[in-house]
């Protein structure tokens, strides 16, 4: 399986920088990782979104899209999971 590119949404990238490091240290791992794998066991796919997924890690939630034509996975937010799914 070719490996998958990774952008993130510049509010995506904020939210991550904000997060305390201990958090960084796990999520980011769980980020990358969706390189090899883009829906990894456990993801869930968002209802009301055509292509928006989710991974578990802890209390917090990585939302992100994948475009497999163009074997990029844009990662949209890093949230706790009380605020993970407001959009505005």
């Amino acid at each position: 399986m070719p490996e998958y590119n990774i952008r993130f949404a510049q509010s995506a990238r904020k939210e991550l920088e904000h997060l305390e490091a201990s958090v960084v240290s796990r999520v980011f791992p769980k980020i990358e990782a969706l390189a090899q794998s883009p829906r990894p066991p456990g993801c869930r796919k968002l209802q009301g979104f055509e292509n928006l997924w989710r991974i578990r890690v802890g209390s917090y939630r990585v939302i992100y899209q994948v475009l497999d034509d163009e074997q990029v996975i844009d990662i949209i937010a890093v949230r706790h999971r009380s605020q993970a799914y407001r959009f505005e």
